[in-house]
C-alpha cells in the first residue's frame, strides 16, 4: 500500500471524481460530521452565556472593525478540518478489484448437418442448409466449454472439426459449409453416426452428445444407421435427431421464367425415430425454421453443465491518505493555537 499512498501530499484525493471512486467500508462515519459544527455552535452558546464581560465605555467614532481580529479563526477551521479527515479515514475509503474466474464439467457435442442435395429444398428460406446453418452457429454461440465437433455429409461423411472450445474456428467452418464440399451424392446416415462416435468415443465427459440433422432416408454409405445408433449407445452417446423438411408439394429451384418450381417431397422418418430412440435422446420433425430454432433452444436448456464460479477481491485500503493529511491540520492547529492568532482580541 505504501507505492500507492506515497503521493498522499496532492489535492488530487480531493477531487470529486477521486472520491467517488472509492467504496467506503464504513460510511455511516460521514454522518457524524454533522455533529462537528453542532458541537461548535454549543461551544460558542456556553462560552458567550458564561463567560465574564468587561463593559467598556467607547464613544461611537472609536469603534472599529479590524480585519486582523479574524485570524482568530484559523485555529478552530484547522482543527475542524483535522475532525473531518479524521472521520473520512473512519469511513474506509477503498479499491476493490473482483475477479470471476468460472468453469464447468463441460459437454461433448458433436454436430452432424446433411449437406445432400435435398438440403437446397426452399420450403426454409433461403433453404434447408442455410437455415440450419445459422441456427447451428447461434447454437454454438450460447455453448460455455463445452467441446464441439462438426461432422457434414451426403452420399459420404466428412469429419470437419474435432471437439474443440475454439468456438470462433467452428464458428468460420460452419459458414463454409456448401454442397460442393463431398462430391458423392446420396445421404450416409450410418457413415455420419460413425464419424461422430470416432470423435466422441474416447471422451472422458460425463455427457455426450450427439445432433443429427437430416432431411432424408439413408441411401448411401457402407453403414448401417440403426447399426450404428447401437454403436453409439454403446458408448453412452446421447441421439438427438432433428428431421427437417416438408412433405408434399415444396419449391426447389426455378423454372425457365423464374419462377418456384414445385416438386413432391416425401420423407420416412421411422429410421430417424428409431435412432433416437436407441440413443436415448428425442427425435424432432421441423417443417420451418422458427420450429428448427426452438429445437435448438431445447437441446441447448437440456444439455447445460452446470457452471460454477469462484470470486476474488483484492481489496486497497486509502484510509492512511486522509490519516496523514489529517495529522497534517492538528499540528498546524496545535502550532497556531500556541501563537498570537488565537489571542487576537474579539469584537
Amino acid at each position: 500500500m505504501e507505492s500507492k499512498t506515497a503521493d498522499w501530499f496532492s489535492f488530487e484525493w480531493f477531487t470529486p471524481a477521486k472520491l467517488q471512486s472509492f467504496d467506503w467500508a464504513n460510511p455511516l462515519w460521514f454522518y457524524a460530521m454533522i455533529a462537528i459544527p453542532l458541537i461548535f455552535i454549543l461551544r460558542w452558546l456556553i462560552v458567550n452565556q458564561f463567560s465574564q464581560k468587561l463593559p467598556v465605555a467607547l464613544t461611537k467614532k472609536d469603534l472599529r472593525s479590524d480585519p486582523i481580529t479574524y485570524l482568530r479563526f484559523i485555529p478552530p477551521v484547522f482543527f475542524v478540518i483535522s475532525l473531518m479527515l479524521i472521520m473520512t479515514s473512519l469511513a474506509r475509503p477503498q479499491t476493490t478489484n473482483e475477479q470471476v474466474e468460472q468453469w464447468s464439467e463441460g459437454i461433448d457435442i458433436v454436430l452432424n448437418i446433411d449437406i445432400s442435395e435435398s438440403m437446397q429444398i426452399m420450403d426454409f428460406l433461403p433453404n434447408r442448409l442455410e437455415a440450419a446453418k445459422e441456427v447451428a452457429r447461434n447454437f454454438v454461440s450460447g455453448r460455455f466449454q463445452d467441446r464441439i465437433g462438426l461432422v457434414i455429409f451426403s452420399g459420404d461423411a466428412l469429419p470437419s472439426c474435432p471437439l474443440t472450445t475454439d468456438y470462433g474456428l467452428l464458428y468460420e467452418l460452419i459458414e463454409d459449409i456448401d454442397f460442393d464440399k463431398i462430391e458423392s451424392r446420396g445421404t450416409a446416415i450410418g457413415n455420419a453416426i460413425t464419424s461422430g462416435i470416432n470423435f466422441l468415443r474416447e471422451s472422458t465427459s460425463e455427457s455426450k452428445v450427439m445432433i443429427l440433422l437430416s432431411d432424408g432416408d439413408n441411401t448411401a454409405g457402407n453403414v448401417d444407421p440403426i447399426t450404428a445408433a447401437n454403436l453409439a449407445n454403446a458408448y453412452n452417446i446421447k441421439m438427438y435427431v432433428i428431421a427437417i423438411g416438408r412433405e408434399g408439394k415444396v419449391p426447389f429451384g426455378t423454372d425457365f421464367f423464374g419462377r418456384p418450381r414445385m416438386v413432391e417431397n416425401t420423407f420416412d422418418e421411422s429410421t430417424l425415430r428409431e435412432i433416437a430412440q436407441i440413443g436415448n435422446g428425442k427425435f424432432y420433425r421441423v417443417s420451418d425454421k422458427e420450429a428448427l430454432v426452438q429445437v435448438f433452444d431445447e437441446i441447448d436448456r437440456l444439455e447445460k453443465a452446470e457452471i460454477k464460479e469462484t470470486r476474488y477481491k483484492d481489496t486497497t485500503d486509502f484510509y492512511f491518505v486522509y490519516l496523514k493529511w489529517a495529522a497534517v491540520f492538528l499540528l498546524l492547529w496545535l502550532l497556531t493555537k500556541s501563537t498570537f492568532v488565537t489571542n487576537v482580541l474579539t469584537d
